[in-house]
């Protein structure tokens, strides 16, 4: 995790929560800051496997002259620094080509409608393509900035709530924040498959299991601790996905309003242990 986090700043009070979100993710993982302060309302990002447009809504550009002060303001809270990140090409006048060498992206629920109409429960679908695509984790911050001191890991055996798992081992390692492995079914099934996923026999005994009960989503989620950074895989079989999830990521994000970290099915953490 030595690339930076990239964030693409809005100019508005719900732009200003989500930077304090970003700035403060990097402060606790010791990640550079990079952000992109649009000039247009499309950007394309170049990924290995797809080319995703990101058609930002008008929010995204107001008030350009004032976005260099606010962006100040706000790192000056985290007393955190910042590069610019400028286009590396351009696919038309107004087209912007962005880099695409990050170790996570901020993305609010949806980038691409007003944020005032987004519910909580609901994420967009160019951030959901993103987060299918990019080849880095996607960090969905809450509306409100609100910092967080656990890590909740969601884990139903399946390979991408494996790189989950990685990755929130690698966030330990660097926050010294406390992680706790919330799942549903039998430890010792859960721990073979741990296993076969490459996780050592000394990181699985180390595992703060607890596990989800109840017969519905918010009673299953209500023990999650509020002030923890959530992280799950986006996709997969596993018994997180078919009792917990349903197809989707909405019902977690319907019940759970804590910032999340999701890892897609093109995330390097999937397949990359930690160091």
């Amino acid at each position: 995790m030595k690339k930076p986090l990239l964030h693409i700043f809005r100019n508005t009070p719900f732009g200003r929560e989500t930077l304090l979100q970003s700035a403060y993710l990097c402060r606790r993982l010791q990640l550079p800051l990079t952000i992109y302060r649009p000039e247009f309302k499309s950007f394309l990002f170049y990924f290995a496997t797809d080319v995703v447009q990101i058609d930002l809504d008008g929010s995204y550009l107001t008030n350009p002259d004032s976005a260099e002060d606010h962006i100040r303001d706000i790192l000056n809270l985290q007393q955190l620094d910042y590069t610019p990140i400028q286009p590396i090409s351009k696919s038309a006048s107004t087209l912007p080509d962005l880099p695409t060498h990050f170790s996570v992206m901020t993305c609010p629920r949806s980038m691409t409608k007003d944020t005032r109409k987004i519910a909580l429960g609901s994420i967009g679908l160019k951030v959901r393509r993103i987060v299918n695509t990019a080849p880095f984790p996607i960090f969905l911050p809450a509306p409100v900035f609100k910092p967080w001191d656990k890590l909740a890991v969601l884990y139903g055996g399946s390979i991408h709530a494996a790189g989950a798992l990685r990755l929130a081992l690698k966030i330990q390692q660097r926050s010294n924040a406390p992680l706790q492995l919330f799942a549903r079914g039998d430890q010792h099934e859960l721990e073979a498959r741990l296993r076969s996923q490459g996780f050592s026999d000394q990181q699985i005994a180390s595992l703060d299991w607890h596990f989800l009960t109840g017969h519905d989503t918010a009673t299953r989620l209500f023990n999650i601790p509020h002030d923890s950074l959530v992280l799950l895989g986006a996709y997969g079989k596993g018994n997180i996905k078919e009792t917990l999830f349903g197809s989707t990521m909405e019902k977690v994000q319907h019940h759970l309003p804590n910032s999340m970290i999701v890892v897609g099915p093109k995330c390097r953490w999937i397949v990359d242990p930690p160091q």
